[in-house]
């Protein structure tokens, strides 16, 4: 029995479903980023316990078809850009459709019916907080940054940090005091 969660963005999300899980005494057999696989289905006051536990710790039971896509789509490029770097020999739409199985064109629409912006946009605001991790570990230049991140050039970075922060991002680097946001909340 598949469960799906909305807000896990980070392997320490998936820890700490996990361990609730595990002490509302559910057994798993897989515990993935935005999907949790049970191994028999909840009893329904299993099911209220694991909602309000979720809602608890911020995250979501997601229920309905749609909602499921969009959480997909999330963790697509959540994945893309946190854990695997851009993939170079492929464009975003064509991973999105490929992971999915479906047209772009209508989880775009989808996408941006539910959320209020493009998937597009969003992948941009996850690569921008994925610089700004980068610049406060400063442990690479911004050369690799955009090497790292698929970017054309370290000006068409800058360019698009400037655009989403208001900030370049040597300011930035600067200041360090602007808090990054949680991925959920981008």
């Amino acid at each position: 029995m598949k469960l799906f969660i909305k807000n896990m963005v980070c392997d320490r999300c998936i820890m700490v479903v996990q361990n609730e899980l595990d002490k509302l005494g559910l057994k798993t057999k897989n515990v993935t980023l935005g999907e949790a696989t049970l191994e028999k289905e909840p009893t329904t006051a299993e099911k209220q316990k694991l909602e309000d536990a979720m809602i608890s710790l911020g995250f979501e039971i997601i229920d309905d078809k749609k909602s499921r896509i969009i959480e997909k789509i999330k963790k697509i490029i959540i994945d893309q850009v946190h854990h695997h770097n851009a993939d170079r020999k492929h464009n975003l739409s064509e991973i999105v459709s490929h992971e999915l199985h479906h047209d772009y064109n209508y989880l775009s629409n989808l996408f941006s019916d539910v959320e209020g912006t493009t998937i597009e946009k969003y992948f941009i605001a996850q690569k921008i907080e994925r610089v700004k991790e980068l610049l406060v570990y400063d442990e690479l230049s911004l050369s690799e940054i955009a090497d790292q991140l698929n970017y054309s050039s370290v000006a068409y970075l800058s360019n698009q940090f400037k655009k989403v922060t208001g900030l370049t991002p040597s300011h930035f680097k600067q200041i360090k005091e602007e808090k990054r946001k949680p991925l959920d909340h981008v």
